[in-house]
C-alpha cells in the first residue's frame, strides 16, 4: 500500500473505522447479516486517499465520479471480476471511471491476493452490496464522500463523512435524537432504524427522495408540506395561485398506500422514482411547490405572503448535524436569498409545516418550529444528501 499523501485521510480515517466497528456490532447483535468484515483505520485512509487524487484528475476533459466498495469477491453476489486486479491507485481509478459513474454502480475494492505487501486492489465492479458495507465515492473535485449501506435496493445509504479540501465534516448520530428533529432529518440520519437496514424492509422515505431530486435538478427550488385535509396554509399564499393543481395529483400518495408485497418490485420502485422526479421538477419553477403530508400536490409556483396580523420573521435557529456544530441564531437574509426569507416566514405563520429549500450551489435547508426554542429551525442537511 502506497503511503497517502491526502492529511484529512489520515486525520478522518480512525472516526470512521469506529464508526463502522460500533454499527456492524449492533447489527450482528439485532442479526442482520452485514459485510464479513469493516476496514481498519489504515484500509480507510487509502481509499480516501486515492478517491481524493483521482478526483482532481480528467479523462477526456471528464470529471471523474467513482463510487468504491470494500468488498470480498466471495461477498458480492454477481460480481463482474476482472482476469488482473487494477491497483488502488489514482491513475487506474481515472481510467475505469466511466464504466461506474451511473448509480448503484461500485468498484470492489480487496486485500490484493497476491500478498498483503501488495496492499489493497480493485477486483471487479459490483451492484448489490451487504448491509453496513464501507463505500467512499468521489461526488466531485475534492468532494469526498464516505457512507455505508443499509441494504436492500441501491438506493438506500446512510453519510459517515464528509471531506472536501481540508474540510471535513462527520456525520453526527446523535442529532436525530434532539427535541423537535423533524421526521425528514430522522430519516435522512438514518441511525436510529436498523430495520431500514433489513433487505425485504419496504420503508420508503418519499420526502427524502424529494430531497435529493431538488438537490440534483441544480436550479433551485421550493417545496412546502402542509397537513394534508387542512386549508390555513392558504393564509400565506398569494391568489390567484398561478399553477393551482385542480384535482390533486395524487400519483405519489396513491403509490404510497400500495401494499407491501407490491411495494417490494422493482416496477413499484422505479414507479416512484419517476412520480418523484417529476413533482421535484416542478420546483425549478420560480415559487413554492405544495404538496400535503399525504403526498398529495397541489400547486407548484406559488407566492408567499406573510400572514394577515403575524409578525415579520426576524430571527432563525440554523444547525448541521455534524460533530462539532454550534447553533446560531441568524436574520433568515443571511441563510439566503428570497426562497430562505420566504421559507422561514411561511414556518413562522404556519407552524404544522415544514419547507425545504434547495439552493443552486448545492445547499440544502430544511425549515421547521421549534416549540423548544419557540422560533423556526434551519437544518442545514446538505451533508446527508450528498
Amino acid at each position: 500500500m502506497n503511503q497517502p499523501a491526502y492529511p484529512a485521510a489520515r486525520i478522518v480515517a480512525p472516526k470512521i473505522e469506529a464508526h463502522f466497528a460500533q454499527h456492524i456490532a449492533e447489527a450482528e447483535r439485532r442479526g442482520i447479516a452485514t459485510a464479513a468484515a469493516p476496514p481498519d483505520a489504515r484500509t480507510f485512509e487509502a481509499l480516501i486517499d486515492a478517491a481524493f487524487w483521482a478526483s482532481l484528475r480528467r479523462e477526456e476533459n471528464y470529471v471523474p465520479k467513482i463510487s468504491m466498495t470494500f468488498v470480498a469477491p466471495a461477498a458480492a453476489p454477481h460480481p463482474l471480476l476482472f482476469e488482473r486486479p487494477l491497483p488502488l491507485d489514482p491513475g487506474a481509478l481515472t481510467k475505469v471511471a466511466p464504466a461506474v459513474e451511473r448509480a448503484g454502480i461500485h468498484l470492489g475494492v480487496w486485500r490484493d491476493p497476491a500478498g498483503p505487501e501488495r496492499g489493497l486492489c480493485v477486483w471487479g465492479v459490483i451492484r448489490a452490496i451487504p448491509a453496513l458495507s464501507a463505500v467512499v465515492e468521489v461526488a466531485a473535485p475534492g468532494l469526498i464522500v464516505v457512507k455505508h449501506h443499509r441494504g436492500g435496493d441501491a438506493g438506500k445509504f446512510v453519510n459517515v463523512a464528509v471531506l472536501e479540501g481540508d474540510r471535513i465534516k462527520i456525520v453526527d448520530e446523535r442529532a436525530s435524537s434532539l427535541p423537535d428533529c423533524p421526521p425528514l432529518l430522522t430519516s435522512l440520519l438514518g441511525f436510529d432504524s436498523p430495520a431500514s437496514w433489513i433487505a425485504d424492509s419496504d420503508t420508503v422515505n418519499v420526502l427524502v427522495q424529494l430531497a435529493v431530486s431538488m438537490r440534483a435538478h441544480g436550479r433551485g427550488g421550493l417545496l412546502l408540506v402542509v397537513p394534508a385535509g387542512a386549508d390555513a396554509w392558504e393564509d400565506s399564499i398569494v391568489r390567484p395561485i398561478p399553477y393551482a393543481v385542480e384535482p390533486p395529483f395524487q400519483e405519489l400518495s396513491a403509490l404510497t398506500r400500495e401494499p407491501r408485497e407490491t411495494k417490494r418490485t422493482r416496477h413499484w420502485q422505479e414507479t416512484v422514482n419517476r412520480a418523484v422526479e417529476a413533482i421535484a421538477g416542478l420546483t425549478a419553477v420560480d415559487g413554492a411547490t405544495i404538496l400535503t403530508t399525504g403526498y398529495d400536490l397541489l400547486a407548484f409556483g406559488a407566492k408567499i405572503a406573510r400572514r394577515k396580523g403575524s409578525p415579520q420573521v426576524e430571527q432563525v435557529t440554523i444547525t448541521e448535524p455534524v460533530e462539532g456544530d454550534v447553533a446560531q441564531t441568524l436574520h433568515p437574509t443571511q441563510l439566503g436569498g428570497t426562497r430562505h426569507l420566504s421559507a422561514a416566514q411561511f414556518v413562522h405563520d404556519q407552524r404544522d409545516a415544514v419547507a425545504l429549500v434547495a439552493s443552486q450551489d448545492g445547499r440544502f435547508t430544511v425549515f421547521a418550529w421549534s416549540p423548544c426554542e419557540t422560533m423556526v429551525h434551519a437544518h442545514r442537511v446538505e451533508t446527508l444528501l450528498l
